[in-house]
């Protein structure tokens, strides 16, 4: 079940105000959405009610705003490229304020905002952030070469006023410190582009390009990705799954977002799966999805796992689905444990065991969830023929870096399990 468009009415859903440096912010539903016969609460803390709603953030760490716009926020790379450009122009111009958090907020350029919120200031008939004199629209494939090098600059400190203009507003939330760039593709649609880092030992780009495919083959929805080469330089190019067919924009949660999860507290996937009951237009199928990503995630040690790479798109009717697996990475250099609990009595998933004890929370039986690891078993025990094809191309060096990743103890426990 899918909505064909996702654009919330083009009047603004709400009004929101900030507190400044006191932390809080404030909204209030507009009554043209209230109204509005497809109406939803746009975000788990915000209730569809009338008059004006204030959020005071339970730790220093976590957002001022209500948690759907918190998504919506430049992830940490995007940051890192808003505070550099501003910082540059306080030194033309020292009577320049601080960065708020609501600068940052409404930094993000408009077409590439994650999901279907849209910003503007009062009034105005456009939306904060679309493409304005000396600001770069986002960009084409053809141009990965141009951001790639204008995003080590950055990495180097070495950048200039026209790098930090040429990339400024197009950090997502769907990352984390890496860089990246929002591109379109040859026909159009919305895609990441992520670049390799000076501070890699490893193929990262390759890696996770190879982690998607793996999980595609082991029967996981996943973002289509594949790998660009610029100038000998593996580049991920990886389509966003916000966008409808017709560009349309899809209302998105973060499990972060559902849960309201605080950052300095630790969650469990069980307590998603407690959520997903009271939201998702299909549970049982999303929650067996989950399941089947976390037997994944284990496998191919993908302990990045926090609840910001989860998520949720809105189909109507106040309804969710589990969105399509993204930031999936293979880490050979580190222990094989979650990041994100399995329940809050087990703690986080370290054996396959653990996982088989609790299939049963995610609507699964013990056959079922036998079918599962076995199939996703068999996709990981191909990862080195898959790693090493043109679609994916990891050097036969690159390709021994990786192998503690999907080559471990727990493999080995798996075919015990499945004699």
């Amino acid at each position: 079940m899918r909505q064909r468009r996702g654009d919330l009415p083009r009047r603004a859903a709400a009004r929101a105000s900030a507190d400044g440096d006191r932390g809080g912010s404030g909204l209030a539903y507009g009554q043209d959405w209230l109204s509005n016969p497809a109406r939803f609460a746009v975000s788990p803390d915000l209730v569809l009610a009338p008059g004006h709603q204030v959020r005071k953030p339970p730790t220093k760490d976590d957002s001022r705003f209500f948690l759907a716009l918190a998504d919506t926020e430049p992830d940490a790379w995007g940051r890192r490229l808003i505070a550099r450009s501003h910082a540059k122009e306080r030194k033309l111009d020292p009577t320049l304020k601080a960065l708020t958090e609501l600068d940052y907020l409404c930094a993000v350029d408009d077409f590439s905002r994650i999901g279907a919120l849209r910003l503007r200031k009062n009034d105005k008939k456009s939306f904060l952030r679309t493409v304005e004199q000396g600001m770069r629209s986002t960009a084409p494939l053809v141009e990965l070469e141009h951001i790639f090098q204008a995003s080590r600059a950055v990495e180097r400190s070495q950048e200039s006023a026209q790098d930090l203009q040429y990339l400024l507003g197009k950090g997502t939330s769907l990352g984390g410190m890496r860089p990246k760039c929002t591109v379109l593709n040859d026909d159009g649609t919305l895609a990441l582009g992520k670049f390799p880092s000076v501070k890699d030992e490893r193929s990262v780009t390759r890696g996770e390009v190879l982690a998607l495919r793996l999980a595609c083959r082991a029967g996981i929805e996943t973002a289509n990705a594949r790998v660009v080469m610029v100038n000998g330089t593996p580049i991920a190019v990886i389509n966003r799954f916000d966008r409808t067919i017709d560009h349309g924009r899809i209302a998105y949660l973060s499990a972060a977002s559902l849960l309201q999860a605080s950052r300095d507290k630790e969650h469990a996937y069980t307590e998603v799966v407690d959520a997903m009951r009271r939201v998702c237009v299909e549970v049982k199928a999303d929650a067996r999805q989950l399941w089947r990503r976390l037997v994944l995630n284990h496998l191919i040690t993908n302990v990045d796992d926090h609840l910001q790479n989860m998520g949720f798109l809105y189909v109507g009717n106040g309804l969710w689905r589990l969105a399509t697996a993204f930031d999936l990475n293979p880490f050979p250099d580190k222990d094989r444990e979650s990041k994100t609990w399995l329940s809050e009595d087990t703690g986080p998933v370290t054996t396959i065991e653990t996982l088989m004890e609790k299939s049963g929370y995610f609507y699964l039986t013990k056959p079922e969830a036998v079918a599962v690891l076995t199939e996703v078993h068999h996709a990981v025990t191909g990862w080195r023929s898959l790693a090493m094809s043109a679609e994916v191309g990891l050097t036969a060096t690159e390709l021994e870096e990786f192998s503690p990743a999907f080559e471990h103890s727990e493999m080995d426990r798996v075919k015990v399990l499945l004699r």
